[in-house]
């Protein structure tokens, strides 16, 4: 069997962490929701980067909506919004088959906005119109700014993708910002059936950055690339305790759905691990993997599907204890991950609109 099929038959949603036109418009899409099991798909302005400087493919509306006066930022989220559109299009068939619980697209707020909670929201509001599909997410940092904004935009009913998340203690504050909108639905006897949103937990980025302070120490080689995966293990056992709560169970008798753990940034950047070494390490029911295509196509060739989370979950306290005592401060390297994961993709942003800018002088 398709090890991509297999996740999804033990309760892992295969989302794709990529988008770009040739993707939409050759049929690969297709494909891969009906042969790989893919179940939905994350955008973000590096994606989006590399797709519009990457190709031509979007010359020609980049040419027309200059001569129409659109400025860079007008221009990129009009072909931004149109290739969500096309996707949430694909995944519509398998949006209604689960009951609305996949088939899900993601397009980001502007990066710059993060640490603003009223023009994040306005941001989201706009483009969930944009947009207009119920297959839509809006994706929003979860910086303490982005909280605020998390759950207004559950109260009106905005697919939520919450991104950025590398601590467990911020991944318990965007719980609450969700938990808090659904009972503001209720409270307005607003449904909350058809309200969906995934919190993004960033994984193996959390390593790129331990294993070089760790050096040559000597618990180097026994904690080496251990943190990420005891870090997401932690998280989603939060997820757990949080699905046993009488506050949740309260909203579940109303109709809500949990907001799944999405693991992100789980291709392997470190060469000595394998190259499926974090998906393979957090397959879990009642959650999402989010891959780029070349972690897709390996675990396609050779993924061993099983459930492991809970083995790690067992494991994490003392193995974060262990890289305490060998003098790693977790918290504070969670907080600068999510300090630089706002500024890379606010510089994939500005990336992006300067190659347009540029596109535009060379095809007006």
């Amino acid at each position: 069997m398709n090890p991509l099929v297999r996740l999804g038959e033990l309760g892992q949603s295969v989302w794709y962490d990529y988008i770009t036109r040739d993707l939409l418009r050759s049929g690969e899409l297709t494909r891969l929701i009906s042969q790989d099991g893919l179940r939905g798909m994350t955008s973000n302005p590096t994606i989006f980067e590399k797709a519009v400087a990457g190709s031509r493919l979007y010359d020609d509306d980049i040419r027309r909506l200059a001569d129409q006066g659109r400025s860079a930022p007008e221009v990129f989220e009009a072909i931004a919004v149109s290739d969500v559109q096309q996707a949430c299009d694909a995944f519509l068939p398998l949006y209604h088959a689960t009951g609305r619980t996949d088939g899900l697209v993601s397009i980001e707020v502007s990066p710059a906005l993060a640490h603003d909670t009223d023009a994040t929201m306005h941001e989201a509001e706009r483009l969930w119109r944009g947009v207009s599909r119920p297959n839509a997410m809006i994706k929003i940092p979860g910086t303490p700014a982005g909280l605020s904004a998390i759950t207004g935009c559950i109260v009106q009913g905005i697919n939520v993708n919450v991104t950025l998340l590398f601590s467990v203690q911020r991944y318990g504050e965007v719980i609450g910002a969700f938990l808090e909108g659904l009972e503001q639905r209720r409270r307005s006897n607003l449904a909350l059936e058809g309200v969906a949103s995934v919190a993004s937990f960033f994984v193996s980025r959390v390593d790129s950055k331990i294993d070089p302070i760790l050096g040559r120490s000597e618990a180097a080689g026994r904690l080496r690339g251990k943190a990420a995966i005891a870090n997401a293990c932690l998280a989603y056992r939060l997820f757990q305790e949080t699905l046993a709560t009488p506050r949740w169970k309260r909203l579940a008798q109303s109709g809500a759905r949990p907001q799944r753990p999405l693991w992100a940034s789980t291709s392997t950047k470190d060469p000595r691990y394998p190259d499926t070494y974090y998906v393979e390490a957090l397959v879990a029911p009642q959650t999402v993997n989010t891959l780029p295509p070349e972690t897709l196509a390996a675990y396609r060739d050779h993924g061993r599907p099983e459930v492991r989370i809970h083995e790690g979950v067992a494991g994490a306290p003392a193995e974060l204890a262990e890289l305490e005592n060998a003098g790693i401060d977790l918290a504070r390297v969670t907080r600068e991950l999510e300090d630089e994961g706002v500024e890379k993709f606010a510089a994939s942003y500005r990336s992006v609109l300067a190659t347009i800018d540029t596109k535009i002088g060379l095809l007006v």
